[in-house]
């Protein structure tokens, strides 16, 4: 599974990196996030593209897999 790091990013940069990574990798791409805001911008973009979307908390950041 290919796995893009946007932890320290503020938005708008991790949902254009996922953009981006989605176009060059496809499904499944896991994205690592380190706050609520990005989580909740990257899950929007990838549910409205029509992507099946989950994520865990670790260690205070969040891992999205986007499948």
């Amino acid at each position: 599974m290919n796995q893009i790091d946007a932890r320290g990013y503020s938005c708008p940069e991790p949902v254009l990196m996922t953009k981006q990574a989605l176009k060059k990798y496809g499904v499944p791409l896991q994205v690592l996030v380190d706050g609520e805001t990005p989580l909740e911008n990257v899950t929007r973009l990838a549910t409205n593209g029509g992507y099946k979307v989950s994520h865990r908390e670790v260690d205070g950041d969040y891992e999205i897999t986007i499948s």
